[in-house]
């Protein structure tokens, strides 16, 4: 119990005060001891006075140890504990009373401990990740965590370990602390963040630009509302939030929104293609940029200065996927290359002067789909696995693909230099572009629907490598061209890799004039390498390009012998019976008729007359510039009257006084008969 005490004017307790006594007895307050009584009269009376008017307070403390003592399993309530006195008076009272020591002891380590777990439930960390609960967790097939979020009425995904998504959290919590986390304690709310992402949440596909769900098409048009255009077979439409999840790399512009009512025929003035031919093939490469998967074959251009090389990429690359550094150089690795396929959808290298071996190879993987794994930073075990399948464009001066793995996944095109009389000012031609490009954008959504709706039902005689490639671009070409006219665009253009391949290959040069004058040729590749440099030049034979090795010659004839085969020559290794460990290589010469057939361009039927009432693609202000068919023996040149390749030979064939000289000088070789209408010549 504590009494309090009552306090005069004077501050000092007024049983105290004499001055308040005086006052008082001066008053005749009733009660009080007369004059005449004695002081120790006068201080009873200021002691009952005082107890009079004492307040009784209950001690809480006091009420916990006793109960403590009673009952020592009795709860402890939240008011009992509000109400405890100073620590220092506390201990005095529990030491003071026997067995309730240990009681108190244990009641203020309790205390204290709650007060630490209150502290920690409010650290920086906990308060990120309390924010972070408004984000949708989900992650990738690979295991990358992302986050789904409700920004301005849009859904937005990023990466958790994006700039974009470390942004958005900071945010957050500048919003409700008004202040900033420091960076050790983003780092463990990210940590826990991606794991809950990885172990609690579901798993979805990410793409990048083009996605595919449920038979349809989607296509990010990189906008600030994080709108898509959906495609299906019925058609194409601009929706808001897409059922798909996208993510947005660094440097990505949003594409235009597309309108109907365009002609693909608008595209052809801003590109500059030899032909209607190569224009075909330019249309069919973008149709398959449009698609969620590939293979994608390989847009290789060549032409000199002056040809727009980098501005007919930059067009295309614009009207695809946009981007901020549209277009760039080589990287000098793997790992960057694919680095760069997983960060944009069409990839465009500009001024390719030539491409090694191992980037050739990865430029194949890339165009019918492979992976790449590298070992994490900082790792023993851990590997980076990136894997893609990317539309590439290359441009060069010369024609760059040499390797025919490649060749056989390209497309190449060759532009011609532009007249100075032709040339338009690049900023005008960009402008004129960019009132265009929703139209052109729209005529290829058209194509691309219809493509979803013929896919299914498109069959086809013969496949080419790019087997998938020939079959969505045949299906699309409905609304575009007459039907066939992009698979004979595609088989020309297929001739011409071929060729221009082989003409590049030294060894495959010497083999092709090796056998001009034979059918069939057998032994082992130490025979070949010493038949092929007879026929070369020295000068040839000393490079670094022609082999020195059989080995080396088996494996360039192995690479080479698919165009080989297309071209007329076939080429076998196979392993000696008779000879153990030894193997033998067959050379044979095809005949003419095969080798046609197997290289995809067999003579064509007589084409009927044409109707000039009817052009062809008229339905879409599409029309080649020239009959590929002359006559109904254009393609048969058996039957033909003028031969494609004139007898270029003397039309005075009798002697002269040149030939006594002739006579004398040693035969280099023995004469070959050529058949008529054929040439021949020696390298």
């Amino acid at each position: 119990m504590s009494v309090n005490f009552d306090h005069c004017e004077h501050g000092l307790p007024r049983f105290l005060c004499r001055r308040c006594d005086e006052i008082d007895r001066c008053r005749g307050e009733p009660g009080r001891p007369s004059g005449e009584a004695t002081q120790a009269e006068v201080a009873e009376h200021r002691i009952l006075a005082t107890i009079a008017a004492a307040e009784e307070v209950r001690n809480p403390s006091g009420r916990l140890i006793e109960q403590t003592i009673s009952d020592s399993a009795a709860p402890l309530t939240s008011e009992m504990v509000a109400a405890f006195p100073p620590e220092d008076e506390f201990d005095v009272q529990v030491a003071t009373r026997k067995g309730a020591v240990r009681v108190g002891t244990a009641l203020e380590r309790t205390i204290a401990k709650e007060n630490v777990t209150a502290v920690a439930r409010r650290t920086q960390a906990n308060i990120l990740l309390e924010l972070a609960q408004s984000a949708k967790l989900f992650h990738a097939p690979d295991g990358t965590g992302f986050a789904d979020l409700d920004i301005n009425r849009h859904r937005e995904t990023w990466p958790i370990r994006s700039r974009g998504f470390r942004r958005w959290l900071t945010r957050r919590f500048f919003e409700q602390e008004a202040g900033a986390p420091s960076s050790e304690a983003l780092k463990s709310a990210l940590n826990l963040i991606e794991a809950k992402a990885d172990f609690d949440a579901p798993e979805r596909h990410v793409h990048i630009r083009v996605g595919e769900l449920e038979g349809k098409l989607y296509l990010d048009l990189g906008d600030e509302a994080w709108r898509a255009v959906e495609i299906d077979s019925a058609g194409w439409r601009v929706i808001d939030n897409p059922p798909v999840r996208f993510r947005r790399s660094a440097g990505m512009l949003p594409l235009a929104l597309p309108v109907t009512g365009g002609s693909i025929k608008d595209l052809r003035s801003f590109l500059n293609v030899d032909s209607e031919t190569d224009f075909v093939l330019v249309v069919a490469w973008a149709l398959a940029c449009l698609r969620n998967c590939g293979p994608y074959p390989v847009l290789a251009l060549a032409g000199e200065q002056g040809s727009a090389k980098s501005t007919f990429t930059a067009i295309l690359r614009s009207l695809l996927d946009p981007n901020t550094a549209p277009l760039r150089a080589l990287p000098r690795e793997d790992r960057d290359l694919f680095i760069a396929a997983n960060n944009s959808h069409v990839l465009a290298f500009d001024n390719v002067s030539g491409l090694p071996a191992w980037i050739s190879d990865t430029l194949c993987r890339l165009a019918t789909g492979g992976g790449f794994a590298v070992r994490q930073l900082y790792a023993d075990q851990d590997e980076v696995l990136f894997d893609a399948t990317r539309p590439v464009i290359l441009n060069g001066i010369e024609e760059i693909i040499e390797r025919p793995d490649l060749a056989d996944r390209a497309l190449l095109l060759t532009l011609q230099p532009i007249p100075e009389e032709r040339r338009r000012p690049e900023q005008e031609l960009w402008v004129a572009f960019e009132a265009e490009r929703p139209k052109i954008l729209g005529a290829l959504l058209d194509a691309v629907a219809t493509g979803l709706k013929r896919l299914p039902e498109t069959r086809l005689e013969k496949l080419p490598r790019m087997a998938d490639f020939a079959l969505w671009a045949t299906a699309c070409e409905a609304v575009l061209w007459p039907s066939g006219t992009f698979l004979l665009a595609y088989r020309g253009n297929l001739n011409d890799v071929v060729e221009g391949v082989l003409e590049r290959d030294p060894v495959a040069v010497a083999l092709r004039a090796m056998m001009e004058a034979r059918t069939v040729w057998t032994g082992t590749a130490t025979n070949l390498l010493e038949d092929l440099t007879g026929v070369v030049s020295e000068r040839m034979a000393k490079s670094k390009s022609w082999p020195t090795v059989p080995h080396v010659l088996s494996g360039k004839l192995r690479r080479a012998a698919t165009f080989l085969r297309k071209s007329g020559i076939n080429v076998e290794f196979d392993k000696d019976k008779k000879r153990a460990r030894t193997r033998t290589t067959t050379i044979t010469k095809i005949q003419r008729s095969s080798a046609v057939e197997k290289l995809g361009a067999e003579p064509s039927a007589a084409s009927a007359p044409s109707d000039n009432s009817k052009k062809v693609g008229e339905s879409s202000g599409f029309s080649l510039s020239e009959e590929r068919t002359q006559n109904g023996n254009e393609d048969d040149v058996s039957e033909r009257s003028d031969q494609i390749v004139r007898d270029n030979s003397l039309e005075d064939k009798g002697p002269d006084a040149a030939d006594a000289s002739d006579a004398t000088l040693p035969v280099q070789s023995a004469p070959t008969e050529t058949p008529a209408g054929r040439w021949s010549a020696r390298l």
